[in-house]
């Protein structure tokens, strides 16, 4: 199968056209008419998820973040970016990233943490100008209120967070109105407020951020991989359902570069 084969599948769920100007999603490693015929899902190109595409036969690697977000001016191995851009291309293996445009497209990263904690009438937190139908971020209901406290302990432990960071809870608070945005979603504490969320759950947040929670709405960081390896479910999906023909593996070493001494 031709990458441009692949490619299509997912810019048809995420059109490249939905990324951020800052991004670089798309085709990082390869040629549009290059044959691949497996497929590694990741969160982060790395060295050990480089390992295991060799060691798999994968001669594509699709993921999340891409790999060249700032301009290299030299290869001489002296970064893990360098390294993993030099070992693709010797190795022939395909690097494609689906960032800011998953996270906008409808049924993307923030819709699925919401059905994963399970809200109902959902809907986008920060619609794009263009198209109201896609943006960063959702807001929805849960079924019924449920305790605060009790809340972020069950999205704890799905997404296996090491340590949830919070503003205060009162004693007794329930939830309902929740908003997601994955990744570093600071930016949208105001927009989360002005939705009228009773919790907002993100990531990559500041210490003054944490005082941003006005009208007592609660702020919440799961951190930025475990808001985000869903990408890797996302993924899977589009392409098992539309490829069924085409290998495609969920890595095992798409690690979180982040750890916590519990």
């Amino acid at each position: 199968m031709k990458i441009k084969d692949i490619t299509t599948v997912i810019e048809r769920f995420a059109p490249l056209s939905l990324q951020e100007s800052y991004d670089n999603s798309g085709l990082v490693v390869g040629r549009d008419d290059d044959e691949v015929h497996r497929a590694l899902l990741a969160v982060d190109v790395t060295e050990a998820v480089i390992d295991e595409a060799e060691a798999e036969g994968c001669d594509m690697i699709i993921t999340h973040h891409p790999i060249v977000f700032h301009a290299l001016k030299r290869f001489n191995s002296a970064s893990y970016v360098e390294r993993c851009v030099e070992r693709a291309i010797r190795s022939g293996i395909a690097l494609y990233a689906c960032h800011t445009n998953l996270d906008s497209a409808r049924g993307g990263m923030s819709w699925r943490v919401g059905q994963m904690t399970g809200l109902a009438e959902m809907r986008v937190l920060q619609p794009s100008p263009a198209d109201d139908t896609v943006g960063f971020g959702v807001v929805g209901e849960l079924p019924a209120a449920e305790d605060a406290v009790a809340f972020l302990r069950r999205v704890k432990a799905l997404f296996e967070v090491g340590a949830v960071r919070h503003n205060a809870i009162a004693a007794g608070r329930t939830v309902r109105r929740i908003a997601v945005c994955t990744g570093a979603g600071g930016s949208l504490i105001d927009t989360a407020v002005a939705a009228g969320a009773d919790l907002y759950l993100t990531a990559d947040l500041r210490y003054n951020d944490f005082m941003r929670g006005e009208k007592g709405m609660i702020i919440a960081d799961i951190g930025h991989f475990e808001s985000e390896i869903c990408a890797i479910q996302i993924l899977f999906d589009i392409l098992s359902k539309n490829l069924c023909t085409f290998a495609v593996r969920k890595s095992l070493c798409s690690c979180n570069p982040v750890n916590y001494l519990v």
